[in-house]
């Protein structure tokens, strides 16, 4: 059966894992995980504390090995990976504390050594905003430029598949929003970007499609606006009388009723909103909440 799938996962998919498991003692993490990542899209995991996320990604990177199933990133086992494979992955770490001392420039120079084909510092260091930055100790930057720094290290060989963990946790609006356009930006570029966020709204504005995992399964994979086929739920459909009381329907043809209401009213309906569950309310039922 995998042998079936190589030239798709050599020619199409980044990322192809088939009955993943992974155990610790009693507590199964990952429950027979079968999970694919195309080659140069978006792909958000989505999943509660403690669902499986972190080993997951931890297992494709490299960093903790399976007890079962079968992996390929970028056409290799991580866990046996060819010479080459680890310059052509990249990981966005969590913080760069032990190099407080060093300025932007030096600290990305320093990691740029780590690889035999790295991409130009400076440039790199201008492509994730931060060259009005490149003098300045690490330990004097702002949480969002500490994160454009994060980055900055993670593609400094010029990867073909970035990891992204919690990327913007902590960030203010508007730092979130720049650093997502830095993400779309990547993307745009080619690499393959896999991100796990607790924040759907960042899921929904970046990744081609998302994965929600629970109790170590992966319960669906689909685009955002498809998961849980939220595209086809009903609208609840929202409008005040002239009594001035409020009410609502759910209807499968909103247009439809919208329009009996314009009729009914002469016009404008007072108070009208028409809303479709959001991608957190498909998730919190997919993950069991209420």
């Amino acid at each position: 059966m995998w042998g079936q799938h190589t030239c798709l996962m050599d020619n199409e998919l980044a990322i192809a894992a088939r009955g993943l498991r992974k155990a610790y003692g009693k507590n199964v993490a990952v429950a027979g995980v079968d999970l694919e990542v195309r080659r140069g899209e978006v792909f958000a995991l989505l999943g509660p504390n403690g669902a499986g996320k972190t080993t997951t990604v931890e297992i494709l990177e490299g960093y903790r090995r399976r007890d079962a199933g079968e992996v390929s990133v970028l056409g290799s086992d991580p866990t046996a990976p060819a010479a080459n494979w680890r310059n052509r992955i990249g990981i966005v770490l969590q913080g760069v504390g032990e190099f407080d001392e060093l300025n932007v420039s030096e600290l990305v120079h320093h990691f740029a050594g780590f690889y035999a084909d790295a991409d130009d510092p400076e440039k790199v260091i201008a492509r994730v905003g931060l060259a009005g930055k490149a003098r300045a100790r690490t330990h004097t930057l702002s949480g969002g430029q500490k994160r454009r720094l994060d980055v900055a290290l993670g593609i400094i060989g010029r990867p073909e598949l970035l990891f992204l963990d919690e990327p913007t946790t902590g960030f203010d609006p508007e730092a979130r929003r720049e650093f997502w356009q830095l993400i779309r930006d990547l993307a745009a570029a080619g690499t393959t970007i896999v991100l796990t966020t607790h924040y759907l709204d960042e899921a929904e504005a970046l990744a081609d499609r998302v994965g929600v995992i629970a109790g170590g399964r992966l319960i669906e994979v689909a685009a955002p606006e498809h998961l849980g086929n939220r595209q086809q739920a009903h609208a609840t459909v929202s409008w005040r009388t002239p009594e001035g009381r409020s009410e609502s329907t759910e209807s499968a043809t909103p247009t439809e009723l919208v329009t009996e209401l314009a009729a009914r009213f002469g016009g404008e309906v007072p108070g009208l909103t028409v809303t479709r569950p959001t991608l957190e309310d498909v998730y919190l039922r997919m993950i069991g909440h209420r």
